[in-house]
């Protein structure tokens, strides 16, 4: 369905965030700058610390403070604690029509550009109901990382792309609900969920346009992560 034009859209944006202290901030002052930017009614930020020993949870409820909430959870799992987040959102947005609901979802190691939501919901004024966005690696960090990125993260010439990032996908609301939402699991949720929303037949776009900007680290907060996928191909590159 596509949306009626003037629509204003209720933005709920996601953040799984572990043992994040020193970028959890800069996060959420970069999608507070994109959600002020964009043409939407209200927005709400669900940051969900899983499994936190350091000042990633005071610093988050600062940074989100009259636009948010921070949840604590030891799941472990990147696909629960974005479930988890949502659920937050949709608590928020009760009584909302889900068509009208955007979910936007990102890494707590992650900066967003402020365009990200205005980039992302012209596509949803259009009819697309998710979005799934590229990532850019932060400048500085490892220069193997660069190097690696640079070899093999490829877009097409149409201006589409392949790669599917939880830090940078975006849906509507009833359209997560039909594919089930995120699944309980602490890697390859997002492939998990973009591949549900295909079979079940919602208009997607993988626009280049979408971008984020993640951390260049090899070594990541979740195991088998993006840091450690990058950190294994440049291991079997020196093979």
């Amino acid at each position: 369905m596509t949306a009626a034009p003037g629509t204003r859209w209720a933005v709920g944006v996601v953040v799984p965030a572990q043992n994040e202290e020193t970028s959890i901030g800069p996060c959420i002052e970069s999608i507070r700058r994109s959600c002020e930017s964009a043409p939407l009614g209200d927005y709400w930020i669900a940051i969900v610390a899983d499994s936190c020993e350091d000042d990633t949870v005071p610093r988050a409820r600062r940074a989100v403070d009259g636009v948010g909430e921070v949840l604590e959870c030891n799941a472990r799992s990147a696909g629960s604690a974005r479930r988890l987040g949502v659920d937050a959102v949709l608590t928020h947005f009760v009584g909302r029509d889900l068509e009208r609901v955007w979910l936007a979802n990102t890494d707590a190691d992650t900066v967003v550009p402020r365009d990200w939501l205005t980039v992302q919901l012209r596509l949803a004024d259009a009819g697309v109901a998710a979005v799934a966005g590229i990532v850019k690696l932060e400048e500085g960090g490892s220069s193997a990382a660069h190097e690696l990125y640079r070899a093999t993260y490829l877009t097409r010439p149409d201006g589409t792309h392949g790669h599917v990032h939880g830090a940078n996908l975006a849906l509507r609301a009833d359209a997560y609900r039909d594919a089930g939402g995120w699944a309980h699991r602490p890697l390859a949720e997002d492939h998990c969920l973009w591949n549900r929303l295909k079979r079940r037949g919602w208009r997607l776009s993988s626009p280049v346009s979408s971008v984020v900007v993640t951390s260049a680290r090899l070594i990541g907060r979740a195991r088998g992560g993006f840091a450690d996928t990058m950190r294994a191909r440049i291991d079997a590159s020196l093979a």
